[in-house]
């Protein structure tokens, strides 16, 4: 008989409820703080930018949250998403390990980011919002939320950094199709794009410049409203269809992993797929390793301080406890767009400060020759985020080549790079440099913690 490549799921089986984590953690996270009175912010104080229902995911102490029809019918147009087993990647290794994958590229624009944007927009339009604004790096998430407001009949406008604004042209013309209008950040549409400029007329960008943008914009415009695509905690929540989905799957397969790896910028998709079998490890149901792989140039849990700060440059949002290599930290431009934001999730930096998962760093050129070897074996390109996590897998699978142990390795393939492509030209060309976030950079930047 043939050996199993995919694992599917029947869209009966799509998940009912997501999932949070928080009620089963030994201690809760710290509490958003007022940027002005430093008190734990209020829903009020959030209201100028969500609408009630997802300030209301943000904070429930519920371990479950319903998922609405009307966002399971949308999310039918691509989930359940498959499993794979890598066979062909493990032969190329030569490794004993079992490798398996869960593939968000089938969504509409090719990654784990519609899990999110589909429910953010429907409870904006619920509530009567016409217009959703947004940043995006290298323009997944942009992507997803143009997507998702054409599903609901919403305005986009989108604030796309720089740098990945002229690296990935295509990615904005996607959004353009999806009706959504973009801008390049820092721009002059905005009193914090243009103090940006002033002082740095040639800036590349950042997530926290182009936060900034979006959130001034939003919090003028009564009818509009801001949308983010990972850190906070109701994003996470909606990226939990894809642990849901992979628990569901392994025991089609008969296995459990022992090694959970993903790739982490503000940690939507590592959370998506680690926190429910972190819920199953804490419950003493499984064991696994959980680890979180960030890149060199932007290391926020490996280097960052544990601190409030805050979620943009400008000081606009509240401050939140995380890892943060400080909010006027401006990255190197990394093809890996998607990871270049100088904090981690508030939720996940708490996890990590409890010691139930571990986090590694890895250079962009390692990352690219994982991208490449897992193309070639698996036939996949994956986009340059999760190159990070493939590039963490490979590790473990040759060392388990060394010690012939039979680990179960699962990572998230979060999107595929078919608009990512000049990326895989840079390092086929030997174009591609790693840079190190020096100490000297990293102490200037965190002196700006508020």
């Amino acid at each position: 008989m043939a050996e199993q490549t995919k694992y599917v799921l029947d869209e009966s089986d799509l998940p009912t409820q997501w999932y949070n984590v928080i009620p089963d953690l030994p201690e809760p996270p710290p509490p958003p703080l007022h940027p002005g009175t430093r008190e734990p912010v209020g829903p009020d104080d959030l209201a100028p930018l969500f609408p009630q229902a997802l300030i209301a995911q943000e904070v429930t102490t519920d371990r479950y949250v319903d998922i609405p029809e009307e966002v399971r019918e949308v999310y039918r147009l691509w989930r359940p998403s498959p499993l794979f087993r890598a066979r062909r990647l493990e032969k190329a290794l030569g490794t004993p390990a079992r490798i398996y994958y869960k593939y968000e590229g089938v969504s509409p624009v090719g990654s784990h980011k519609p899990n999110t944007a589909v429910p953010q927009a429907f409870y904006n339009a619920a509530e009567g919002v016409t217009r959703l604004t947004t940043e995006t790096g290298a323009g997944q998430w942009g992507s997803a939320l143009a997507f998702a407001c054409a599903q609901y009949g919403l305005e986009c406008e989108v604030w796309q950094v720089r740098a990945s604004y002229d690296q990935k042209p295509y990615r904005k013309l996607m959004m353009e199709t999806f009706g959504a209008t973009v801008h390049p950040s820092p721009s002059e549409l905005t009193e914090s794009g243009r103090a940006i400029l002033k002082d740095h007329p040639d800036s590349t960008g950042s997530l926290g410049i182009a936060i900034s943008e979006a959130v001034e914009q939003a919090a003028q415009d009564p009818d509009a409203r801001y949308a983010l695509g990972s850190v906070l905690n109701h994003v996470l929540l909606h990226q939990t269809v894809i642990g849901e989905e992979a628990l569901r799957q392994f025991r089609l397969a008969g296995d459990t992993p022992d090694v959970l790896v993903g790739c982490t910028g503000g940690g939507s998709n590592f959370g998506g797929l680690a926190f429910p079998f972190l819920r199953e490890k804490l419950a003493g149901r499984m064991d696994p390793v959980i680890r979180a792989v960030e890149p060199a140039a932007c290391p926020s849990l490996t280097r960052g301080k544990y601190a409030y700060d805050f979620g943009d440059t400008a000081g606009l949002t509240p401050l939140l406890k995380m890892h943060t290599l400080g909010h006027e930290f401006i990255p190197d431009p990394i093809h890996a767009g998607g990871l270049r934001y100088h904090g981690m999730s508030p939720l996940i930096s708490h996890i990590y400060e409890l010691g139930l998962i571990e986090a590694l760093a890895i250079g962009q050129q390692e990352c690219f020759a994982a991208g490449v070897r897992f193309a070639r074996a698996e036939g996949i390109i994956p986009a340059p985020e999760p190159t990070h996590a493939l590039a963490a897998c490979i590790q473990e699978a040759l060392r388990c080549k060394e010690t012939g142990e039979e680990k179960v390795i699962l990572t998230a393939l979060c999107g595929h790079a078919h608009l990512d492509l000049p990326a895989y030209g840079a390092y086929l060309a030997g174009n591609m440099v790693d840079d190190e976030l020096s100490e000297a950079t990293l102490e200037t930047s965190l002196a700006t913690l508020p």
